[in-house]
């Protein structure tokens, strides 16, 4: 079945559309020339920003003229995360969509539902024949997913609605009514290859790969693996091995995603050979113990390799080794709010070699200001003992929770009046646009929904169709209410 054939077709008919234009982030100059062409061809109103964010006005409906305006809002850009065996080019290819059962899946690669299908919904609502709705605003960002960029330069007094509903959560029946503020961390150690003779070397390439992955904030507390500390953990046994050399270290690729898979390069004395094999079965027995429940796909492989033209500076690369080591990842606080809710953590999320310098990502996140800060100084102090540059993000506020709020109310309302059930009201650990934009229209009531999907910013992303219908149903209904 093809994706536009799936019901609603008014959603998936246009988020098919959406699959066929390129949009990582920080590129997405021909989703929001394809948002104005969609505009221009359903005469709607329609702006562009310095930022390329696009917004649509849609006039109320015959009888809700008087009625306060709504604003949807959703995202352009999406994860671009593939498998290693996958050929696909995110600039340039469609995303290769197939069903199975109630999922709709990607070929490979990140589905983009994260937040093409907030797009897709807003549109439908936007070009609807049938529903009644007061104004509406569709406000779609760019950049969202690696840095706020076009919530952060969103000008002030281009919105007009009082309430929004954002369109970017991933967990059917359940409200968000706040979230984390978050603060990214980049460290980079510079150093001077050295070039050695490889006379009674052995070399060997180490992989940690097929872990699930997923969102640094939304999967932090679920018990997956994270690559890069899996690799690192050998790694360090290994400085006990005279004469272990490390030419290269790489692992995971964004800073919110969990990372799925890493690897190095080193050597040792031919005469370690032996005894670096088993010290590697011992180890990925242990791995295996403690992550076997949870990443069953897991795969830690040790193999001979050409011997690296070059290799890190012998004892940079053991301060590194520690410096990873000790450096931090996963939860450091529960909310004492909200119960099940995540308050700070912090994602170990790429180590890459370059050309002279190693660089390493981390994003961390928390409801509380304070510790957000507090957990991007840990970082900072970790990494500090091998990096000599450090530097971090401008980071983006928090979404406080008002459980008082009118529109969370409607928006309640009208999904226990169509499926006699009482949604969830909670705040999520993920970070949303929703911080910023309260920062500069103070007096929004705000409420984020969305359909189920589950592995987001990995290849194993999915949408669930009968999700996506309900969602709707919801978004319609509540709408109406309004």
């Amino acid at each position: 079945m093809n994706t536009q054939e799936l019901n609603p077709k008014e959603v998936f008919s246009i988020f098919h559309e959406i699959t066929r234009v390129p949009r990582p982030s920080k590129h997405e100059e021909r989703i929001s020339a394809w948002l104005v062409e969609f505009a221009k061809s359903h005469n709607l109103e329609y702006e562009v920003d310095d930022a390329m964010n696009v917004i649509m006005r849609v006039p109320a409906t015959a009888g809700c003229e008087g009625k306060p305006g709504v604003i949807l809002q959703a995202h352009m850009d999406m994860v671009c995360e593939k498998n290693n065996d996958t050929v696909h080019d995110f600039m340039n290819d469609p995303i290769q969509t197939y069903v199975d059962g109630d999922w709709l899946k990607a070929r490979g690669t990140t589905l983009g539902g994260d937040d093409g299908i907030g797009i897709a919904m807003a549109l439908a609502a936007a070009t609807s024949s049938t529903l009644k709705h007061p104004a509406l605003e569709c406000l779609f960002t760019v950049d969202e997913e690696t840095g706020l960029t076009g919530a952060n330069r969103l000008k002030d007094g281009c919105l007009q609605g009082k309430q929004l509903i954002n369109l970017d959560s991933e967990d059917d029946g359940q409200i968000f009514i706040g979230c984390a503020g978050g603060i990214d961390t980049l460290a980079k150690m510079h150093y001077t290859p050295e070039h050695i003779s490889s006379d009674g070397l052995f070399a060997a390439r180490i992989s940690v790969g097929g872990l699930m992955g997923g969102h640094s904030g939304d999967d932090i507390n679920k018990g997956r693996g994270n690559a890069n500390k899996i690799l690192v953990r050998f790694l360090y046994e290994l400085l006990s091995v005279s004469g272990f050399r490390l030419a290269s270290i790489n692992g995971g690729n964004l800073r919110n995603a969990i990372a799925r898979e890493a690897e190095a390069v080193i050597c040792v004395p031919m005469a370690c050979k032996e005894d670096l094999r088993i010290r590697f079965n011992r180890y990925a027995a242990v791995v295996e113990s403690e992550l076997g429940e949870v990443e069953k796909d897991m795969r830690l492989n040790l193999e001979s390799c050409d011997m690296p033209s070059a290799f890190v500076p012998q004892q940079q690369a053991a301060r590194l080794v520690r410096a990873l080591y000790a450096c931090p990842h996963g939860v450091f606080g529960m909310s004492k709010d909200m119960p099940g809710l995540v308050e700070t953590s912090t994602n170990l999320a790429s180590v890459k070699t370059k050309d002279g310098y190693i660089e390493i990502n981390t994003s961390q996140r928390s409801s509380v200001e304070s510790r957000k800060h507090e957990m991007k100084d840990m970082v900072e102090c970790a990494l500090a003992a091998v990096c000599d540059e450090i530097t971090h993000g401008d980071g983006y506020p928090g979404w406080k929770p008002n459980v008082h709020s009118p529109l969370l109310e409607v928006t309640k309302r009208a999904y226990e009046q169509l499926f006699n059930a009482e949604p969830k009201v909670l705040a999520i650990h993920a970070g949303l646009e929703c911080g910023l934009f309260l920062e500069k229209y103070p007096y929004l009531d705000m409420v984020s929904i969305g359909p189920q999907m589950t592995g987001v910013h990995s290849p194993q992303e999915q949408l669930s169709i009968s999700s996506t219908g309900r969602c709707w149903q919801w978004l319609c209904a509540t709408l109406e209410s309004l």
